[in-house]
């Protein structure tokens, strides 16, 4: 009896309230967010409808709207389960050596000159968002601006990552609504302006939400003001290869950036390269001057690590080691992600001749413009709300698609849905 009582005297205050009763609700989740964290998993599961779509979260999905998990991993998982030898003892800091050395072979090529002259120093983290993470810790504790450039729009969890590391955000142009397409000439005008030494963060391809990417060209004189304007590149790399289908294509941007020598950093992910999204697998690599002071970059990452989380989880970076060093476990991936990608372009255009057959009003172009695994359709909220409720579609309330969410069968009916949309509401 007087262990209850002593217990329930410390979880109340003298007036018998919570200790935490003066913790505030948190503002209001973002309509995206609600929709996208909320509603899909709720009112979509609930929702009898047999045409129901599911178009929002950036998962990448079967033709039957199946979570999709490939062979090759599925290969590699028995292997691993089977071998009597393997131990699940700690990672060191920054993790498994040899995932590390692969990932930053994928990401910068083989033949880098940053690698092959140490240039590189590369983290295992918690996929992409860790990654980021981890990046906007290390600068803020290590650099000497800390403000960031994010573009306007980008993934709605950016903002969270980098301010909760203390850096201060601001924006440059990047999605024009009126060709829904590339604000270039703002991007230029905006970075041209920007701080001095100012973070810009990039995504090197396949860009969510918009689905608009810089042509190699663009890019380049991306990389001109950059280094001119003494700017700090950022990238995020969630999409390799699964962009154009080549792994190469998709990483020409940040390789770009590291050919000339200049400094950067790159956060990877293989939530949706290798649909590892619960492995949680990524990287984030520092390109920096000279192997000395990748040395001493090294050192102190694994100082910002220890309080963050000590030490990686083993069983995704096990897979995705197994996957790249083997020649056939490597090609099979490739032939897969490149199925992938093949089944991506080939709704974009499946959409947009659905579109044009109905004779649905507005220039639907853009769907096959935009690439990767989103579409920004141009529809507005009232339109999407419209969809959902007579047509059992679910998607973000800024009207971005998922298109790895998009089965051919199902085609005709978003088209349906969204003619409807556009003919009835304004």
């Amino acid at each position: 009896m007087e262990y209850l009582k002593l217990n329930e005297m410390t979880t109340t205050d003298s007036t018998g309230d919570s200790l935490f009763h003066n913790v505030p609700p948190a503002p209001d989740i973002p309509v995206y967010a609600v929709l996208a964290f909320m509603l899909f998993p709720i009112a979509y599961n609930k929702d009898p409808s047999t045409n129901k779509l599911h178009l929002g979260i950036g998962v990448y999905r079967t033709e039957d709207g199946k979570s999709h998990t490939l062979n090759v991993v599925r290969q590699v998982e028995q292997t691993l389960a089977n071998d009597l030898s393997a131990d699940k003892e700690y990672l060191p800091r920054t993790g498994m050596a040899e995932f590390n050395r692969l990932s930053a072979e994928l990401i910068f090529g083989s033949g880098s000159p940053a690698i092959k002259e140490s240039r590189v120093t590369t983290a295992q983290c918690v996929s992409g968002c860790g990654s980021l993470r981890l990046g906007a810790e290390f600068l803020a504790q290590h650099y000497r601006q800390l403000v960031v450039y994010l573009p306007e729009p980008t993934y709605g969890n950016h903002p969270n990552l980098l301010s909760a590391a203390g850096l201060a955000l601001k924006t440059y142009r990047y999605y024009d609504p009126k060709t829904r397409g590339l604000d270039f000439q703002g991007l230029l005008e905006d970075l041209g302006s920007a701080l001095t030494g100012a973070i810009v963060l990039f995504q090197a391809s396949g860009h969510n939400p918009t689905g608009v990417d810089p042509t190699c060209q663009q890019w380049e004189q991306i990389r001109q003001l950059v280094r001119l304007r003494g700017l700090l590149p950022f990238f995020d790399c969630a999409y390799q290869g699964l962009v154009s289908g080549s792994l190469d294509a998709d990483a020409q941007s940040i390789r770009m950036f590291v050919c000339d020598g200049g400094e950067s950093l790159v956060a990877q992910s293989y939530s949706k390269t290798m649909g590892l999204y619960g492995e949680r697998i990524g990287s984030l690599s520092i390109v920096c001057k000279t192997a000395d002071v990748a040395r001493r970059v090294e050192s102190q990452l694994r100082l910002v690590i220890r309080p963050l989380y000590s030490n990686p989880p083993i069983h995704g970076a096990a897979i995705v080691t197994a996957i790249l060093k083997d020649r056939d476990l490597y090609n099979e991936w490739t032939s897969e992600l490149k199925a992938m990608s093949d089944r991506l372009a080939k709704v974009r255009q499946q959409l947009y001749d659905a579109l044009c057959n109905r004779g649905t009003p507005g220039d639907w172009s853009h769907i096959i413009r935009q690439v990767g695994m989103y579409t920004f359709t141009g529809l507005n909220e009232e339109q999407v709300r419209f969809m959902t409720k007579e047509y059992h579609i679910y998607m973000s309330s800024d009207g971005r698609i998922n298109m790895g969410g998009l089965s051919s069968k199902a085609v005709p009916h978003l088209a349906d849905a969204i003619h409807a949309a556009v003919t009835r509401i304004i």
